[in-house]
């Protein structure tokens, strides 16, 4: 019997993909690392991190560069996440965001004349992109929502009104990518995408979180009051704005993957260390069994996400070349990456002892960190429903 290769994306890195790695490892470790306390503490948006990023191709990774972005592939995108996020996750939470919810977006269902208007300046990293689908009522459950959009009678304008919650980017957005219901009486058929110019009038930034984790990461409520948004800026097609939203969520699930594989192997390069260093009852704690189970552990989970995250890489490359689509395999590596995010940095902090809880040690920060990645873009029992259901051939 022989066997014969399937041709296709692989794995196995490409000479590119190392030169990048490095490239943003080196990076992220020069100009984060070192502010990553500082921003934690104060909660401030890093600015002027986002603009190197900017200027290194990192707000537009997998967009052509005809539209301002990298013109590189979904792997090398996995890469250049997991490498911030070891240095901040609030900074990869900006790249991810703007990456695969904003700008994907505008590349897939975005006219031409969307693309040059919008898709450029963001991909360039000239301008900062939000995805707002959440509500304080509607979380996982999109078809409750209740901000509207109503046609005005010359058809050349949305009136949207609502409000909007937990916009990562919210406070400082310059394009919006919104989800709202236009035809309520329809359900989740009834929800229609919008691209919103935060210059409007009508467009409002809320409060601002305060939260446990990625406090770098701006995040806020949005208020529309009678914003007008002409039909030019309807991303598809009326009605059409759920399949978009659950569409990009797919892409964006890849990046909290890759953000939690980041975080994880922070985690965990911290405890090896510690585990080498620190002395209890005459010799390093790393020669006591208890830790080289949590050691084998904690790099046993983070390998199986990392190729759970490439695989969904892969599938999502096969996708864009005309493949199937890619939701269990994104689902899978969200659902194993947070997780093991949340397992592996509470075993750093257990490794540390008593100075994993002191803000003097990253351990801390990762732990706090690694929280949220089981929450947004989909809770873990949400990813184990869409798993589930696929599987069971469900709708």
């Amino acid at each position: 019997m022989m066997f014969t290769t399937n041709p296709g994306p692989s794995l196995e890195l490409t000479e590119e993909h190392m030169m990048l790695r490095d490239a943003v490892r080196e990076f992220a470790q020069r100009e984060i690392a070192p502010v990553a306390a500082e921003f934690d503490e104060s909660g401030e948006f890093p600015v002027e991190n986002v603009r190197k990023m900017g200027e290194m191709g990192l707000m537009g990774i997998e967009i052509p560069e005809e539209y301002g972005g990298a013109g590189m592939d979904t792997i090398a995108y996995v890469l250049a996440v997991i490498e911030i996020a070891k240095a901040d996750a609030a900074h990869s939470t900006i790249v991810s965001v703007n990456n695969s919810l904003v700008n994907y977006g505008l590349l897939k269902f975005g006219t031409e004349a969307q693309k040059q208007e919008f898709l450029v300046p963001l991909a360039s990293g000239e301008k900062v992109g939000a995805y707002s689908l959440t509500e304080p009522m509607s979380g996982s459950d999109a078809a409750t929502m209740r901000s509207r959009a109503v046609l005005n009678e010359a058809g050349t304008h949305y009136i949207i009104n609502g409000r909007k919650s937990w916009v990562t980017s919210g406070p400082v957005a310059d394009t919006v990518l919104l989800f709202t219901m236009t035809a309520p009486e329809k359900g989740h058929r009834g929800i229609t995408a919008f691209i919103i110019d935060a210059d409007r009038p009508g467009f409002i930034r809320g409060k601002k979180e305060p939260k446990l984790g990625i406090r770098a990461s701006a995040t806020s409520e949005l208020v529309f009051e009678d914003y007008a948004c002409p039909v030019e800026n309807v991303l598809g097609q009326p009605g059409e704005g759920f399949k978009i939203a659950m569409t990009l969520l797919d892409a964006g699930r890849i990046g909290i993957a890759s953000q939690a594989v980041g975080i994880a192997e922070a985690a965990y390069q911290a405890s090896l260390a510690y585990a080498r260093q620190r002395e209890a009852f005459g010799r390093p704690i790393g020669g006591f069994q208890m830790i080289q189970q949590k050691l084998a552990d904690m790099k046993t989970r983070l390998e199986a996400s990392r190729l759970l995250t490439l695989n969904a890489a892969l599938a999502k490359m096969r996708y864009l070349n005309g493949g199937p689509r890619y939701t269990t395999e994104a689902s899978m590596a969200k659902l194993f990456a947070s997780e093991t995010a949340m397992f592996i940095t509470h075993q750093a902090v257990q490794i540390h002892g008593g100075m994993g809880y002191s803000k003097e040690m990253p351990v801390e920060r990762y732990f706090r960190d690694a929280k949220i990645t089981e929450i947004y873009e989909g809770t873990s029992e949400i990813q184990r429903v869409v798993i589930a259901r696929n599987e069971l051939g469900l709708r």
